[in-house]
């Protein structure tokens, strides 16, 4: 879960869970490395054989794509595909959102910064059209401190 929620924060949330997962892998069993040259070979390796296949591709099907761009139902199919994805993105949100604001549930134990946060992150997004790394930024340093003072 730790490294899904990382991988959400940044762009190709794929490629930062399979670098996040290589590197676990490659901490936990060494195999006669050290524990961080395994973990950072392990990450390389994963993030290697992740982005080849799609260079492959790019790179084998970039003289089609003007070719495919005039075509209608191509067009709206991959419309389609990208608001689906926009839904999948949004329910992320919404599920690591509520498990962070109520991590035991509706009822128990609601975590009122981070609920704060969110809110003023939204705020700041929405309302003021702030930057998105100016304020995860923020949200970062803020978390930071409160982890400093109040462990």
């Amino acid at each position: 879960v730790d490294g899904l929620a990382l991988a959400e924060t940044t762009p190709g949330p794929l490629i930062m869970v399979l670098q996040f997962v290589g590197f676990m892998a490659g901490w936990n069993n060494p195999e006669g490395m050290s524990q961080t040259a395994s973990a950072i070979t392990g990450a390389l390796l994963t993030t290697y054989v992740t982005f080849l296949p799609c260079f492959i591709f790019i790179f084998l099907g970039a003289p089609y794509i003007e070719i495919l761009r005039g075509n209608k139902n191509l067009t709206g199919a991959l419309s389609g595909v990208t608001a689906a994805v926009v839904g999948v993105v949004l329910n992320l949100a919404l599920v690591f959102g509520a498990a962070v604001i109520f991590p035991n549930g509706l009822t128990d134990n609601v975590n009122w910064f981070a609920g704060v946060i969110s809110l003023a992150a939204f705020v700041a997004l929405y309302r003021f059209k702030a930057d998105v790394l100016l304020v995860v930024l923020a949200g970062g340093l803020i978390g930071l401190l409160r982890m400093i003072l109040f462990g």
